[in-house]
């Protein structure tokens, strides 16, 4: 038996929530003092007009390694935990944490827990869950299930276009990026992240449109074996804009399959109202 944990900043599509091997570590998130659990309660509209209201923004913590360890409980024998980018977030070694407290508590358990740095975000966690289950699937032992993983953390790449990069500024996310552009010249970044898991600049262009196929464009450019591979699109509440997405992806290139979720919280806090991620 097998067990796939992905904290909540992972968007799962309503299949894999049913599925039974996946579970959801919740993040919080705060708004003004307000505080949010990122799991089936949030309201994303709710959330976006307080976030739109707020001066300061809004803010996100991690789980505990507490949340962590009463995830890796249970019957499964493998357990696999997908995180938020290591540079982004605490997530990871809260997760690492809980591992080594669950294992020091549990000598002699038949219990192999591994905890993944997805070095990205969002639907980016998404995918790398998916190919952890097809590995798992395929009846392939722990061992190579993480390598074999590993090895396609290192082939994905992450892109987002958002209609502000406010909250990204504001939680001292862009250390990284070369320019901020002056939102009064309607000038959207496209944005990507870098192999270690931090956010860097790809590219710009004028309205979000025209940044929405340029990152599409880089996409393709970027990638190898489209007919391989799952393409995961996010978007905050912009639903029409992820179908154009897709649509322009599917005149370009034959993807294995392509999903669509709207983001939850964290994603959600991060990609403001009309932004739009994709991982592949």
């Amino acid at each position: 038996m097998y067990k796939i944990v992905v904290d909540s900043c992972g968007e799962l599509p309503e299949e894999l929530k049913k599925d039974g091997h996946f579970e959801t570590v919740s993040l919080e998130l705060e708004v003004d003092g307000y505080r949010i659990k990122d799991d089936e309660t949030f309201n994303q509209l709710d959330f976006l007009r307080r976030v739109k209201k707020s001066i300061t923004g809004p803010k996100s913590s991690c789980p505990s390694p507490e949340q962590y360890m009463q995830a890796y409980e249970g019957e499964a024998e493998h357990v696999y935990v997908v995180t938020l980018s290591g540079k982004l977030s605490g997530s990871y070694n809260s997760a690492e944490l809980g591992r080594n407290l669950y294992e020091e508590e549990h000598p002699g358990e038949n219990k192999q827990i591994y905890v993944f740095n997805s070095r990205s975000a969002s639907i980016g966690e998404t995918i790398i869950g998916l190919k952890v289950q097809e590995f798992e699937e395929a009846g392939l032992p722990f061992e190579e299930v993480v390598a074999r993983t590993e090895e396609y953390i290192n082939s994905m790449n992450t892109y987002f276009v958002l209609e502000t990069l406010e909250t990204l500024r504001k939680n001292g996310r862009l250390t990284n990026l070369k320019a901020l552009i002056a939102n009064t010249l309607n000038i959207k970044p496209v944005m990507g992240s870098t192999k270690e898991g931090m956010i860097c600049q790809l590219g710009q262009a004028r309205g979000m449109n025209k940044a929405l196929e340029k990152m599409v464009q880089d996409m393709i450019g970027r990638t190898k074996d489209c007919e391989q591979r799952v393409l995961a699109i996010a978007h905050c509440n912009c639903p029409e804009r992820a179908a154009a997405v897709k649509a322009r992806i599917e005149k370009l290139a034959n993807f294995k399959k392509i999903i669509i979720i709207n983001t939850a919280g964290v994603s959600s806090m991060y990609a403001n109202d009309g932004g739009v991620i994709m991982a592949v």
